[in-house]
């Protein structure tokens, strides 16, 4: 039986429109609670330093609220991580911030920091918190994360989507073999694959057809198409498009 990929639905967004005026609405937790109605698998959401969307008390209530798994992605700071094992989220995932970019921009450089995560690793390992590193889809990269003993990778998606949608097609499909490589590494090593950034529909049906993969996160496209349709009807469509990728449709 083939397994079915998890859709992770990243509210982030739902904050930023919040921040834009202050006050309290919308409410991410509100989106949490209407997306895992909708069919989300589980919800992602990143505290940055800069607080621009997601604040510590959007984590606390969504721990709370929520039945489905909470992904918290963070920086590896000390301050994070103290916050991560206060919340006690279901999974950590460690990606690079910087204060000038609008959003993530690239994979962590896992081989050159190998000893400034591996207490991050090892620390929210012990506490229970499933870790997972967001990377570029290179081999270096992924056994860095094996040595590191991550359970989980989260492939970057973002160079392979923005190569296809300025109709870059020879670089997109480099980077799409990227991926498939690197997801079948990955594999290979006994981590879980999962993938992100910069997904539309038909993006996360191409790269649900990659068998290893396990683990879509979702945010930015379904939260403005939500704009339009419907957050539910949003995640369904997704739902459905990643299905069909995963059954070969």
């Amino acid at each position: 039986m083939t397994q079915r990929v998890r859709l992770g639905v990243n509210i982030d967004h739902v904050a930023t429109v919040r921040n834009a005026r202050g006050g309290a609405l919308p409410d991410p937790v509100r989106a949490a609670l209407a997306a895992i109605e909708a069919g989300a698998d589980g919800i992602t959401a990143h505290l940055r330093e800069d607080r621009r969307h997601i604040r510590d008390d959007d984590m606390i209530r969504l721990k709370a609220a929520i039945s489905k798994p909470l992904n918290f992605e963070m920086a590896a700071t000390e301050q994070m991580l103290d916050i991560a094992l206060a919340v006690r989220p279901h999974a950590v995932c460690l990606v690079p911030e910087k204060r000038t970019e609008r959003t993530t921009e690239g994979g962590l450089d896992v081989a050159g920091a190998r000893e400034h995560l591996a207490p991050f690793v090892a620390e929210l390992s012990r506490a229970g918190v499933r870790v997972s590193l967001f990377i570029e889809p290179d081999a270096q990269a992924i056994e860095a994360a094996a040595a590191l003993r991550a359970p989980v990778v989260e492939l970057h998606t973002g160079a392979w989507r923005h190569a296809a949608d300025r109709g870059e097609t020879a670089r997109a499909r480099r980077e799409f073999e990227r991926l498939r490589d690197g997801a079948a590494r990955a594999a290979a090593l006994g981590i879980e694959c999962h993938a992100g950034h910069g997904l539309d529909y038909e993006g996360a049906r191409e790269i649900a057809a990659l068998p290893q993969i396990v683990e879509l996160n979702i945010g930015h496209f379904l939260i403005g198409e939500a704009i339009f349709v419907g957050l539910s009807a949003a995640i369904a469509t997704m739902r459905a498009a990643i299905d069909a990728g995963r059954a070969g449709a």
